[in-house]
C-alpha cells in the first residue's frame, strides 16, 4: 500500500485565508515531510519533545504561536494550520508546537516588556520549552477551587502548593503558573506568575504516563520565592488572563482534532479502495460508502467552525469564546467518531499496536478533555447565548 504524503489543502481556498497563510502552510508541509521530523525517536518522549521544539524553532514556525517573540499578534489561523498539519503527520510534533504558544500566551498578553524580552525569543527559537500550569487535583474544570497559593512578601511572591496534569512538566524551562492570591473569593482572587525551572523551591513531584505519551507531570512549590516583577497583569487578574489565553488556543485544539480526523479518513479511503472483500473491494460496499460520507461531512463541518472562530479573532477582532467552544466541542467529538469508524473498517489490524489507526485512537481521546472538556464547552456556549439575549 502506498504511503500517504500529506493532508489535503483544498480548504486553504476558503475565504478565511490569504496568501500569507498559504505560504506558511507550505513551510509547515516542508518540515512535516522532512527526514528530520521522520527520524525523531519517539521512544524517549522527553528527548523527542525537546528535539521537535528545536526543529520547529529552526524552521521558523513557532513565531505565529508566540506572536513572533512578542512583537506582533498571535495569528490564530496560522496556528490552526500548523496544528492540523502536524497532527496529521505526528501527534507529538503537534503537541510540541501547541505548548510553545499556550505556555507563553499569557506572557505575550500581560507580561512586562522586560519579561517578554527575557522569555519569548528563547521559546520562539526553540531553545526553551514552555508550560502552562493551571490544573490541580481538585481544580480542573472548577478553577475556583484552586488551592495553590502565592503570598506577597516585600518585592517577592512566595508560592506553595501543587499543580498537576501539566504538559511539558519535567522538561520545561519556563512555566506560566496560576495561584490564589486572595484579593477576592473564587476566581477573582487568582493571579498569574512566571516561574523558571531552576527557581529554588520548585520541583517535579511526579511524572504522569498517559495513553498517548507526552511529557506530563505534577509540579510542586515549596516556599518558592520569585520576584514580584514576574507577576503577569494586576493582582487578581489571573483567571481573566488564563481564560483569554485559552480562548486564543482553544480553536487550535479543534484544528489538531481535525488533523487527526483527516488522517483517519485518508487512511480509511486508501484501505477501502484496496481491501478485497466478497469479490469486490471494501469501498464498493454501500455501508462503507455511507460511513465515508458521514466522516467527510463531519470533518468539513468541524473545519468550517474552527476556521470561522480563528478568522473572527484575527480579522474581525471580536471575542471568540462561543465560537471557539463550538469548534472545539464539534471537532474533537467528530474526530473521535471518525477515528473510531476508521478502526472498525480496518478490523483486527485497526487495533494492532503501532498501526496508524491505533495511534490516532489514543491521540484523539485526550483532546475531548483538555482545555475544557466537551461538557464544559456546552455550558460555555449556552452561557454566551443567554448573555446575548
Amino acid at each position: 500500500m502506498t504511503a500517504l504524503s500529506g493532508p489535503t489543502r483544498e480548504h486553504l481556498d476558503w475565504p478565511f485565508f490569504d496568501a500569507t497563510h498559504k505560504a506558511f502552510a507550505a513551510k509547515v508541509d516542508a518540515l512535516a515531510a522532512s527526514e528530520a521530523l521522520a527520524s525523531v525517536d519517539h521512544h524517549d518522549v522527553d528527548k523527542a519533545c525537546r528535539t521537535l521544539v528545536k526543529l520547529l524553532g529552526e524552521a521558523g514556525l513557532l513565531g505565529v504561536a508566540t506572536g513572533n517573540a512578542g512583537k506582533s499578534e498571535i495569528d490564530s489561523r496560522a496556528v490552526c494550520i500548523a496544528r492540523e498539519t502536524l497532527a496529521w503527520h505526528d501527534g507529538l510534533a503537534d503537541f510540541a508546537f501547541a505548548m510553545q504558544g499556550l505556555g507563553t500566551g499569557a506572557i505575550g498578553l500581560s507580561g512586562s516588556e522586560e519579561l517578554k524580552a527575557a522569555v519569548l525569543p528563547k521559546v520562539t527559537s526553540g531553545d526553551w520549552v514552555s508550560a502552562f500550569a493551571l490544573s490541580e487535583k481538585e481544580a480542573g474544570s472548577d478553577v475556583a477551587a484552586m488551592a495553590c497559593a502565592a503570598r506577597a512578601d516585600g518585592n517577592s511572591y512566595v508560592l506553595d502548593g501543587e499543580k498537576t496534569w501539566i504538559s511539558n512538566g519535567g522538561i520545561a524551562d519556563v512555566y506560566t503558573v496560576f495561584a490564589r492570591t486572595g484579593e477576592a473569593p473564587g476566581t477573582r482572587g487568582i493571579s498569574a506568575f512566571v516561574v523558571f525551572a531552576d527557581d529554588p523551591g520548585f520541583s517535579i513531584a511526579e511524572r504522569i504516563d498517559v495513553i498517548a505519551p507526552h511529557p506530563l507531570a505534577t509540579i510542586r512549590f515549596d516556599n518558592c520565592r520569585i520576584p514580584a516583577s514576574r507577576r503577569l497583569g494586576a493582582p487578581g487578574e489571573g483567571f481573566k488572563i488564563a481564560m483569554r489565553t485559552l480562548d486564543i488556543f482553544r480553536a487550535s485544539v479543534a484544528a489538531a482534532a481535525i488533523g487527526f480526523g483527516r488522517r483517519a479518513l485518508d487512511e480509511a479511503l486508501q484501505h477501502a479502495r484496496t481491501r478485497k472483500m466478497f469479490g469486490a473491494t471494501l469501498g464498493d460496499l454501500q455501508l462503507t460508502q455511507a460511513a465515508i460520507g458521514d466522516m467527510a461531512t463531519g470533518i468539513d463541518a468541524a473545519s468550517l467552525l474552527t476556521y470561522r472562530a480563528a478568522w473572527r479573532r484575527d480579522v474581525q477582532k471580536l471575542p471568540t469564546t462561543k465560537e471557539a467552544a463550538m469548534a472545539k466541542m464539534t471537532a474533537t467529538e467528530t474526530a473521535q467518531s471518525v477515528i473510531d469508524r476508521a478502526v472498525q473498517m480496518f478490523g483486527g489490524r485497526g487495533v494492532r499496536s503501532g498501526e496508524i489507526t491505533e495511534k490516532l485512537y489514543r491521540e484523539i481521546r485526550a483532546l475531548r478533555i483538555y482545555e475544557g472538556a466537551t461538557e464544559v464547552q456546552k455550558l460555555i456556549v449556552a452561557r454566551e447565548m443567554f448573555k446575548g439575549g
